[in-house]
């Protein structure tokens, strides 16, 4: 049994307090000008049974006070606030407990490399809960000797379900993982991640330094990129935000928004760059900012502002993108997936049974799930939302496709060396600034992107892009008409 020492100063004095187990050099160091020092022996911890496996769960169970908190004191109070510190009582209060449901609900081998132990192999209930072991391991060898071992969590998911959040955050209940690991955010893109300028979007570890995180984690200083993995955007300590989000999602301040940390590169022509097309532009263009400004169209950057980027939207790109739904059978109405959203696909292709499932489709009612497009009051249902976005998106291509015969006909190579479009060129050419707007419609692989982001946004821009280039260059294009008056409808349309 290990012991802890309390020091207590009188009411006059300030409390200097010191925790340390048996064993070890004991430095008490007491603030100020203390009198009448008491000093308190008292266990430092319950030695655990004997299968338990290293683990030691609760020093007091009615207030929640893991062992690792005595002296991880900032860590305790943030996880006190966490669904995890109340995961049994979620479980019994549920109605729907099982046994096997509690490794998910305790303190084990889940989560962490251990095999077995802790509540699994011995039913105390000091193992009630998802504590601090659950992440980091058995800490029974660092608290007898804190120098000799240092039992850090693991960030990387674990696919094999073998460490990490895929151990509990799995299974059709809770798909979290199953979802992630088919999304693009568990794909390592190593060219981008190799890049120091590209390292704070597409390199876990990076992700971590530029937020701010400094907490040390088992590939903290692994060559080996880490994917967007669940800790890069969830804290496992602080419920500040819904969902332990690092920043909110509930929110349509995009300076404060999680997803516009990233979604929020080039949205507009940088014309010291090489590259004339948009990089993660998704929040610059629901936000009316994104895109080339043909001169005299009179169209101010954020003046035009689609309902999705809006009040109405709260959560702004969460909404569709990170939606969560119950699939049941149609003829029976049993339960069949929780949907958790972590594709996060705005309208995901769903299989036979209306599970999403990753991959193309054709984008019709019938094989796509438009639920997310049903949250916020934005549409009245699903039908109304395909039917809005498949009229933005005929608009839009119709104006791109004209767009893009102009802009052939001005430089047949477009953005090959020479010609009016030329990315190594400094001066920066009407042509430029249209194809930026042109790539800024079909980015995504097709008009549906900007048709949902910002369709008035991006109507005006294409519509002011073809009477620029029709002005600059005498070319037309395919489809006749009077811009300036279409550009003033575009405008009227979208509350100018």
């Amino acid at each position: 049994m290990s012991s802890r020492l309390f020091s207590y100063a009188s009411p006059r004095g300030v409390r200097g307090i010191s925790v340390l187990p048996w064993g070890l050099p004991a430095l008490l160091m007491v603030l100020f000008a203390c009198e009448d020092v008491v000093e308190i022996e008292r266990p430092f911890f319950q030695d655990p049974p004997a299968l338990a496996a290293g683990f030691l769960g609760y020093d007091e169970e009615a207030v929640t006070l893991t062992v690792c908190g005595n002296c991880h004191i900032g860590q305790q109070s943030e996880w006190e606030e966490t669904a995890h510190a109340g995961a049994w009582e979620t479980l019994e209060a549920s109605g729907s407990s099982q046994e096997f449901c509690e490794a998910c609900h305790t303190v084990n081998g889940n989560g962490n490399p251990a095999e077995g132990g802790g509540w699994l192999a011995t039913g105390d209930t000091r193992y009630h809960d998802v504590q601090c072991e659950s992440c980091h391991g058995p800490g029974e060898t660092h608290v007898t000797n804190p120098d000799a071992t240092q039992p850090l969590a693991f960030v990387s998911v674990g696919l094999e379900l073998d460490r990490g959040c895929g151990e509990c955050h799995s299974g059709i209940h809770h798909p979290f993982v199953d979802e992630w690991a088919q999304s693009r955010h568990a794909e390592v893109v190593t060219s981008a991640a190799s890049r120091a300028e590209c390292q704070s979007c597409h390199r876990g570890q990076a992700i971590l330094a530029a937020w701010g995180v400094k907490a040390d984690y088992v590939e903290k200083e692994s060559a080996d990129h880490l994917p967007i993995t669940c800790a890069i955007c969830h804290d496992p300590h602080d419920a500040v935000n819904a969902g332990q989000t690092r920043f909110p999602v509930e929110t349509t301040d995009v300076g404060e928004h999680l997803c516009a940390r990233c979604h929020d590169r080039r949205g507009s022509p940088d014309p010291t760059s090489t590259r004339i097309e948009p990089h993660a532009p998704e929040t610059d263009l629901l936000q009316g900012l994104a895109g080339w400004f043909p001169p005299g169209a009179d169209i101010d950057p954020g003046e035009i502002l689609g309902t999705h980027g809006s009040e109405r939207n709260a959560r702004l790109c969460a909404t569709c993108h990170v939606n969560s739904f119950t699939v049941t059978d149609e003829e029976t109405g049993d339960f069949v997936f929780q949907a958790t959203g972590h594709l996060f696909t705005a309208i995901p292709c769903v299989n036979e049974e209306g599970i999403p499932v990753p991959g193309d489709c054709p984008v019709t009612i019938e094989d796509r799930s438009f639920q997310g497009c049903t949250e916020a009051a934005c549409h009245g249902n699903e039908s109304a939302a395909f039917s809005a976005l498949e009229r933005a998106t005929e608009r839009i291509e119709g104006l791109a496709e004209n767009l893009l015969g102009q802009l052939e006909a001005v430089d047949p190579g477009l953005t090959d060396a020479g010609g009016e479009i030329d990315g190594a060129d400094p001066t920066f050419t009407t042509a430029e600034g249209a194809l930026f707007n042109y790539e800024l419609a079909v980015f995504g692989g097709d008009t549906r992107g900007s048709a949902v982001h910002n369709p008035f946004h991006i109507e005006a821009l294409l519509v002011a892009s073809i009477d620029a280039v029709q002005e600059e260059y005498g070319v037309a294009p395919a489809l006749s008409r009077d811009w300036k008056a279409e550009l003033r409808s575009v405008l009227t349309k979208a509350g100018r």
